[in-house]
């Protein structure tokens, strides 16, 4: 079915809006008027549910620095350094440009975190652009991206600075982009070849973003032999997309020894200057371990996912099986695709400790949405076909999916609605709750605490911190300049400097300068407490601020 407002001979191939080397309709070559309207109507649809992701999440972005990994981010990005494990340099990358380019918004922490509203808000547009490709209703593809952007999840997380939300724009994407292979493919236009390759250079990139994106290079390697079988016999072709693969993710990834070594970051984790050093930071030596037994206690672990997929869906969670099939049945090789790339990603999500585990989820939200965009643009076909006088055009070979013809439209395109509506609903009704779960803009603990700890310093003052807190100081001192008079010693210094612990480092500086604390938790201030005398200065907790005033005096 074609949309009311688009021609049914701009369609191609069963894709609404885009009919590669379509030059006429009905044997009238088409004039530049109608080129530009035909492109307006292709660009519209995403760039206006990107727009609205913004004007709705914009309210509720944080302001200014975080704690945590955010604050990291936020002090990494704008000075091209290089983060925690896996280094992250597509991420580190981007955000130093969108430093630049978003500089009349306000300051560094909060221009960074506009980066993560800008990613999902891009993620919801490709959404719309994919699901146009997929299925034959405008208003079907236009609820898929606003259900996505509504989702709890990925909402909570276009608040912040976090490479996650650049990893679903990253797979929103490459999904893109390899269907549109497979069109052009199936259609044999002369530049199909193009598209595999791009789609090998945005999958470097997303791997340089985020590891996560290694668990798709087994599904889209299926994908592809099931799109094309006789790839196997094109070794050129396969060495083009090897080339472009592994050459965008090298290149990305030469940021972290330039910046740690040639040309040194202010900020620099580890020493990925190093061969040794730069594995342990790209292969994430740091972390192994936190990943066990993904085939283990499946019963639990499936309630797991049962659980969070309500969270995030409502009742829509019980049409995801249904809408498997239904991807299944009209788009196999895509439902091939994303149905691997689910069972590999849960499996490892469930499988892998992570603090803020919730963030690996955004990729299988998106799968799940467009599996639910296209049951309801299966259901739509079925109602459709119940219109007196509706005759169907044969499609490309897709079962389920092709075109209407103009006497239909109105009816049809009112059931398109209704039906992007009913998916919408979960969605709307949450609407206030997930607001306010994902609001961040009076966050301002960190900055209150990085503004009220920073005068507490004597001059050039030891702080020995820990994560969460040494990433809100550096912030206050690499990008607002403040204090650049204190050495700040945080658990990745002492590792680096081979300063010992906590205990140690304060054994080597107290007396020679003078020296504060911050300990993650009471296990760790119990270990200084028992050798040396505190004064609680500022706080509570894991970001109490201490000052060490001497070594205690032994008893007896």
């Amino acid at each position: 079915m074609v949309s009311a407002d688009i021609p049914e001979a701009t369609v191609g191939e069963g894709v609404l809006g885009d009919a590669p080397g379509v030059e006429t309709a009905g044997g009238v070559e088409w004039t530049s008027r109608d080129r530009v309207v035909r492109a307006a109507l292709v660009l519209l649809p995403p760039l206006i549910v990107a727009v609205f992701v913004i004007v709705n999440v914009a309210p509720g972005v944080m302001r200014g620095v975080g704690f945590w990994d955010t604050g990291e981010f936020q002090t990494v990005l704008p000075i091209l350094g290089t983060a925690h494990p896996t280094g992250y340099p597509t991420y580190v990358l981007i955000g130093f440009i969108a430093n630049i380019l978003l500089t009349p918004f306000g300051e560094p922490a909060f221009r960074i975190n506009l980066l993560s509203l800008l990613a999902v808000a891009f993620a919801a547009g490709a959404t719309v652009a994919l699901m146009r490709r997929l299925i034959d209703s405008t208003p079907i593809a236009v609820a898929t991206g606003l259900g996505l952007s509504l989702t709890p999840v990925i909402w909570a997380n276009a608040t912040r600075a976090d490479p996650h939300p650049i990893h679903l724009a990253f797979v929103a994407l490459l999904l893109l982009v390899l269907v549109t292979w497979e069109q052009k493919r199936r259609a044999r236009t002369s530049d199909a070849d193009r598209w595999l390759v791009a789609a090998a250079v945005v999958f470097g990139l997303s791997a340089g973003n985020h590891s996560l994106t290694l668990l798709l290079a087994p599904p889209i390697g299926l994908y592809v032999l099931a799109t094309e079988p006789r790839i196997v016999l094109r070794p050129r072709l396969l060495g083009l997309c090897a080339l472009a693969v592994v050459g965008t993710a090298a290149l990305v990834y030469l940021e972290l020894p330039i910046r740690a070594g040639l040309i040194r970051a202010p900020l620099v984790y580890a020493h990925p200057e190093t061969w040794d050093g730069f594995w342990y930071i790209a292969l994430a030596e740091q972390f192994r371990g936190s990943l066990s037994d993904p085939l283990g206690d499946l019963p639990r672990k499936l309630g797991q996912v049962g659980q969070l997929a309500w969270n995030q869906f409502g009742f829509l969670t019980a049409l995801l099986v249904p809408a498997l099939l239904a991807t299944i049945r009209t788009v196999p090789r895509y439902a091939l695709l994303t149905g691997s790339a689910m069972v590999l990603t849960l499996l490892f999500n469930t499988s892998y400790a992570n603090a803020d585990i919730d963030r690996y989820y955004l990729g299988p939200v998106l799968w799940a949405w467009t599996w639910v965009g296209i049951l309801a643009a299966f259901v739509f076909r079925l109602a459709v076909d119940w219109i007196p006088g509706a005759e169907a055009r044969a499609g490309d070979g897709e079962p389920g999916i092709g075109p209407r013809r103009a006497p239909v439209l109105s009816l049809a395109n009112a059931i398109a609605v209704f039906l992007g509506i009913a998916i919408l609903i979960p969605g709307i009704n949450a609407l206030a709750s997930s607001r306010i779960h994902a609001d961040r803009s009076t966050d301002t603990t960190a900055a209150r605490w990085l503004t009220d700890a920073m005068p507490l310093f004597q001059p050039n003052a030891v702080v020995v911190s820990w994560w969460s807190t040494s990433t809100t100081l550096w912030y206050g001192q690499k990008i607002e300049g403040l204090r650049p008079d204190i050495f700040i010693v945080d658990d990745r210094t002492m590792l680096d400097l081979n300063l010992g612990g906590a205990s140690d480092v304060i054994a080597r500086y107290l007396g020679h300068q003078p020296v504060y604390l911050i300990r993650a938790n009471e296990r760790d201030l119990a270990l200084v407490t028992k050798d040396y005398e505190l004064k609680l200065l500022l706080g509570s907790g894991s970001d109490a601020l201490y000052e060490v005033v001497g070594r205690k005096v032994a008893s007896g």
